[in-house]
């Protein structure tokens, strides 16, 4: 579908966060009419392009959202409540934002005739598992609230391609970090918290014993897992798609990418180990990721100033 003026029309949920903010920079640059909605851009406002038309709006605003979606092509639904230790402190407030606003946004797109919806899920929802690598075909475990809250945004994603002819599909993104991130904060994290703490020369905290893994996967990957997304020919009824790196890195090894002191905290409730099957991926988007952990880190601690 193409905008009044003739170019193809991009809406982006959760527009002024670290991925949208990314992915929306992308789009412009691409050629795409770009509009952003978010309910606090002030964050990222001058990062943001200028090309993109931003909309201070709160997605469960169904009616206010689907007048913005209005002639869109793709809605890239990024707009959530992050971070497994605030959903575990704040159930009530994380699930209306990540599964009511969901269903907001679905509602929305499918009554605005948006061609597709590309919904950033979460590898969370794998939760504890005694095999890896995690492949989309296993049976989801989340450990926690967030976990739950965007795996049940995938049922729903995937119901209303069924229900309401809308097509969607869904990506499993594992552990994004990259520039743009917010460092800041008892939630933020640990890549992000691991080099404002080295910046300003001060010990990395570990959370148990630094043994815990994860897939740390690039935010450039997943920008370009989202682009091909939104045109491939070989998705659009509700599939869940992993994007993973497929390296998996202990938090202890992540932090002595860094260097310096480290501490260590008592232990988060959170799945153990983390590693992504992506062979999907190449399947259906054609995307295998590009950044390896150590370029993205060399970049971070540029950025950041770090020797």
């Amino acid at each position: 579908m193409l905008a009044s003026n003739g170019v193809k029309k991009a809406v982006i949920t959760g527009g002024a966060g670290f991925i949208g903010s990314n992915l929306s920079r992308a789009l412009v640059n691409a050629g795409w009419e770009t509009h952003l909605i978010d309910t606090d851009p002030s964050f990222r406002r001058d990062s943001l392009p200028k090309e993109a038309v931003l909309h201070e709006i709160d997605i469960r605003s169904t009616d206010a959202i689907q007048a913005i979606f209005t002639g869109a092509d793709v809605v890239f639904h990024t707009a959530a409540i992050p971070r497994v230790p605030y959903s575990i402190e704040h159930p009530v407030e994380t699930t209306d934002h990540n599964v009511t606003g969901t269903v907001s946004v679905l509602t929305a797109a499918a009554r605005a005739k948006v061609r597709r919806v590309v919904y950033s899920a979460s590898g969370s929802a794998y939760g504890g598992q005694t095999t890896l690598p995690l492949i989309e075909t296993m049976a989801t475990n989340p450990v926690n609230p967030y976990g739950l809250q965007k795996y049940v945004g995938e049922l729903f994603t995937k119901l209303w391609s069924e229900t309401y002819g809308i097509e969607t599909v869904s990506l499993r993104y594992f552990n994004v970090y990259g520039s743009g991130m917010d460092p800041n904060g008892p939630y933020a994290l640990a890549i992000g918290k691991f080099a404002l703490a080295r910046k300003n020369n001060e010990p990395i905290t570990i959370f148990g014993d630094g043994t815990v893994t994860r897939d740390f996967t690039h935010v450039d990957d997943v920008v370009r897992a989202n682009l091909l997304a939104a045109e491939s020919t070989k998705i659009g009824k509700g599939e869940v798609i992993n994007i993973g790196a497929g390296r998996q890195t202990s938090i202890k090894a992540l932090a002595d990418m860094f260097g310096g002191e480290i501490v260590y905290d008592a232990a988060r409730i959170e799945a153990h180990d983390s590693l992504a099957d992506n062979r999907k991926a190449k399947e259906l988007l054609g995307w295998e990721p590009k950044v390896t952990l150590e370029e993205g880190i060399a970049a971070l601690k540029k950025e950041y100033g770090i020797a």
